[in-house]
């Protein structure tokens, strides 16, 4: 079995295929799916779809695109809101220096207030991190030392240094079709470098399709391709590598039934 820990299945892309989004992906081995929000004031629409489907988990969160309009969205609003089952993480919050979309300081205000519900709650916090290393590393460095908490770097393009820095934090690394890409020979060194207990493979559909199908819309079935690059990457097998980042979900996604 595998899992899709990132996905968006609440995004125009799917809205006319989403049964057939998740019976290709029950046929392609993937158990569980996190459809993951970047609103916070549009959960109703994944609880809508987590609802629907056994296999499918989501969380609340406000990417840091969005940080500006939903500034100010507290830590004990955002702890309320996890009480619900199908609800089982934080996010996706963090900071994204590559567009202008969201002010440096709402994002950052945001991202914080995201690590507070994620360490009261005990729940994972799904991090968006681009262009942003030294800050990232500077505010997981200076919230732990408030008090542990749980979480991914989701859709990693970070450097080195970032991604040593978040394992030695406790933190997860989490991977997608950009390890696939051609020019990821950086991305493909870095992942066979992780200790085994710290990868997840995700597709963050509808986005980033891997390379055997570059330029069509992404989807959760997708996430095997990933998985075999990884395998290849690391040289293990196929098997191995999904019993791994399998593993590696339950643990941090513990909500999440097994």
């Amino acid at each position: 079995m595998l899992v899709d820990s990132h996905c968006h299945l609440d995004f125009p892309d799917f809205a006319e295929d989403i049964d057939g989004i998740v019976s290709r992906a029950r046929a392609a081995g993937i158990g569980r799916m996190v459809t993951i929000s970047t609103r916070v004031r549009k959960l109703d629409q994944l609880l809508a779809i987590a609802e629907r489907f056994d296999d499918v988990y989501c969380s609340v969160g406000t990417h840091p695109h969005n940080a500006d309009e939903e500034d100010g969205i507290s830590p004990d609003e955002l702890i309320a809101l996890t009480r619900h089952p199908k609800l089982v993480a934080l996010g996706e919050a963090g900071l994204d220096y590559f567009y202008d979309d969201g002010s440096p300081e709402a994002q950052a205000r945001g991202f914080r207030a995201h690590i507070a519900a994620a360490r009261t709650t005990g729940l994972p916090l799904v991090i968006h991190t681009r262009e942003a290393d030294e800050d990232c590393a500077r505010i997981l460095e200076e919230e732990t030392a408030k008090g542990s908490f749980r979480a991914v770097l989701h859709c990693y393009t970070g450097g080195r240094e970032l991604a040593l820095k978040a394992v030695s934090l406790g933190l997860y690394i989490g991977f997608t079709g950009i390890v696939t890409f051609k020019k990821s020979d950086s991305l493909r060194a870095l992942a066979a470098e992780l200790p085994s207990d710290r990868i997840l493979v995700e597709t963050d559909s509808p986005y980033l399709a891997p390379g055997k199908f570059r330029g069509k819309r992404n989807e959760p079935a997708y996430v095997v391709e990933v998985a075999k690059v990884l395998a290849e990457t690391r040289g293990v097998s196929l098997d191995e590598i999904s019993r791994q980042t399998t593993d590696n979900f339950f643990r941090l996604f513990s909500k999440v039934k097994a």
